[in-house]
């Protein structure tokens, strides 16, 4: 292990590439020289046994004779996952517990362990049910992950899924981004105490138990020991006193002996139970939400522990307030919901927990096939959530699927173009879907009795790839497969490959001189360093119902983007209309985003390059003030447009940036005036 990391460390001075291909040859000559196996030499176990070696053995660490730059070199070598990173922040995924769901679509799986639309073995829900669901404990676990795998979390955009997150009750939401905002500004990494000089690397426990094997195969006498005390990172004390109050409930069980059979899932409710409850889902003699609220709320242990699951928003604001200066700063915050769900009430209480982006199920804009497939909900609705979405300055990331009952080939392309192109809808993101059917969805009668047959690869291919080159440049296409394994699907799409064929059949349609593709995602410089002196600034100008956008997006020669910003400019009719409908409605106090037309929105500015501490010089486009000249851009066509001041729906982490650039905290947003400038 060491050998390798010397010779990384060595071909890194003589100014050499190191890729992942160096990366794989240097640790098969290991293995082969040692008579191991590979992967006890693996990259992931590299940089811990890098941390370990440097916390615990200061003397053997200095003789590498590494530098800080050299530092930086090594760590972007062994750092997993790189892309994970490269859109400028590190992600962090959570998801609430298991809840009756207000929607009865027939292509939703139906799996009790976790909320409604998910399956329990997808990453985010394994991780999330072992947690009993808990967002301070999914919150650390992911913290410890990103850090080991070398990723700064300086910068950090929280992603809470879990359905209809309106169906909560509002003093569970509170709470939950409470304990979201709690985990960051405790700085809950796993091994961070005993390695105070590598800020921001911290091995996850899964994986250091792992590691700590394979580092020390090669020194059984020193491994002995130091295996024994340093194996298991420290826990944070958050971490242990909110096991705590879960034991204490009868909930977390503490680990059972190897030899004994495995009785309880990680919802901490007896295997038997839950499988005798999802039959009884699957054969229909149960709903979803009746076999929930029996295996749940009829659970003494999980009501116990709902009864702590609140807090005030005096609560939530505090640790708003340290999150604005702490070591992890949330940057974006991300909740889930349906377009019938979109109220300007739900949407006041959602800002106000710090949320600047939306999930929304969208799924299709052909009334027909809402219908078919159970939707509930009207075009009209979801005309109607766009508008308020944009008006209260909230990022718009829609969920789109192909091959649901009903469609065509044909209908999901003239769908799609709609979707994207109508002024009612438009949306700034989207996850593009093929319907897969879950042996747990109801969609399985309509399967057996012929109504629905999935797409061949071919035509999925081609549709997905007809809408990709149909999403215009202000849109991000950001997914197009579920977390679903293989084994999970009955009938269609199993590949987990796909959006690679999409972009292979894509790729040679331009080489033979079709049309490019302009979507965001496609674009994106990732972890490429940029130019600065060569990229230009482009301004598209779009309509929709409520507002006039201009998406503003630096651009490399080649047509790559570096940078991007959402300007909303509101339509006085738009203002006039919501501004009526508040004042005759039953809340006339409930503040109001936009309050005269006068008033511009910044809806989000993100620059691309690999995530760096906050502070830090680096190469990456987030580095020159790309941002900044993007910001003044738009409060200059704000300001020839004849509007006065310009809001910006900023996150708790970005208030003291947006402070410095002349914004004042001004309600549920920060504004500056345009007679002002910056």
């Amino acid at each position: 292990m060491e050998e390798i990391i010397l010779q990384i460390l060595a071909a890194l001075r003589r100014g050499e590439t190191v890729d992942d291909r160096v990366l794989v040859k240097l640790v098969h000559a290991a293995a082969k020289r040692s008579g191991g196996d590979k992967r006890a030499f693996a990259k992931r176990r590299l940089l811990p046994f890098y941390q370990r070696v440097r916390r615990e053995e200061p003397e053997r660490w200095a003789s590498w004779g590494v530098t800080p730059e050299l530092e930086a070199a090594l760590v972007k070598v062994l750092r997993m996952k790189p892309r994970r990173s490269a859109s400028g922040v590190a992600t962090i995924t959570v998801i609430t517990k298991p809840w009756p769901c207000s929607g009865s679509c027939i292509f939703c799986p139906n799996d009790v362990r976790c909320p409604k639309s998910y399956l329990h073995n997808e990453p985010a829900c394994a991780r999330a049910e072992q947690a009993c669901y808990d967002p301070y404990l999914q919150v650390s676990a992911r913290l410890t992950a990103l850090a080991q795998m070398g990723h700064a979390t300086d910068k950090i955009e929280l992603i809470v899924l879990g359905g209809t997150w309106s169906d909560y009750p509002e003093e569970y939401q509170t709470w939950f981004v409470t304990e979201l905002f709690r985990a960051l500004n405790d700085d809950a990494i796993a091994g961070e105490a005993a390695n105070p000089m590598l800020r921001g690397f911290a091995d996850e426990p899964s994986d250091a138990l792992v590691a700590g094997s394979a580092v020390h195969a090669e020194d059984p006498a020193r491994g002995a020991a130091s295996q024994a005390a340093h194996a298991m990172p420290a826990i944070p004390p958050g971490v242990l006193a909110r096991r705590a109050q879960y034991e204490a409930c009868g909930l977390m069980r503490k680990p059972a002996p190897a030899a004994a059979p495995a009785t309880e899932a990680g919802s901490w409710l007896p295997l038997d139970v839950l499988e005798t409850a999802q039959r009884a889902v699957d054969t229909g003699e149960l709903t979803y939400n009746q076999a929930v609220t029996h295996l749940y709320a009829g659970s003494s242990a999980w009501r116990q522990a709902a009864s702590w699951q609140s807090a005030t928003l005096a609560d939530l604001e505090r640790e708003h307030a340290r999150n604005e200066r702490a070591r992890h700063r949330v940057v974006g915050l991300v909740v889930e919901t349906r377009p019938d769900a979109i109220t300007h009430e739900a949407l006041v209480h959602i800002r106000r927990l710090g949320a600047t982006k939306i999930q929304m199920g969208v799924q299709s804009v052909d009334q027909r096939i809402l219908d078919k497939n159970g939707r509930n909900t009207t075009v009209g609705q979801i005309g109607r959530a766009f508008s308020l979405l944009r008006l209260f300055g909230f990022k718009i990331h829609a969920h789109a699927m192909v091959n649901l009952l009903g469609a065509t080939p044909e209908s999901d392309r003239a769908d799609y173009r709609r979707f994207v192109t109508d002024p009612a809808f438009q949306p700034d993101e989207v996850k593009l879907y093929p319907c897969a059917l879950i042996e747990s969805a109801r969609l399985r009668e309509r399967y057996e009795a012929g109504e629905w047959v999935p797409y061949t690869e071919d035509e999925l291919v081609g549709v997905l790839a007809a809408n990709v080159l149909a999403t215009p440049a202000f849109c991000r296409v950001s997914r197009m497969i579920r977390d679903f394994s293989s084994g999970d699907i009955m009938a269609g799409n199993k590949k987990p490959n796909l959006r690679q064929m999409v972009e292979e059949r894509l790729a040679r349609a331009s080489a033979a001189g079709g049309e490019p593709v302009r979507e965001i995602r496609y674009r994106e410089i990732a972890t490429s360093e940029v130019d600065v002196d060569a990229l230009a600034l482009n301004v598209v100008p779009y309509e929709t119902s409520s507002t006039d956008e201009r998406f503003l997006q630096w651009v490399t020669p080649e047509g790559r983007i570096a940078g991007f910003l959402r300007l909303s400019l509101p339509k006085h009719e738009a203002v006039a209309e919501l501004a009526a409908e508040l004042f005759d409605s039953s809340t006339p106090s409930t503040p109001v985003p936009i309050i005269n037309a006068d008033e511009a929105m910044i809806r989000e500015v993100h620059v691309y390059g690999m995530a760096t501490r906050v502070g830090e010089d680096g190469a990456a486009a987030q580095h020159h003030g790309l941002g900044r000249r993007l910001i003044e851009c738009a409060c200059d066509l704000a300001r020839a447009a004849g509007y006065e001041r310009i809001n910006v729906i900023s996150a708790v982490g970005t208030r003291e940036y947006y402070r410095m650039l002349g914004f004042h905290d001004h309600g549920l947003y920060q504004q500056r005036s345009l007679d002002e400038r910056g």
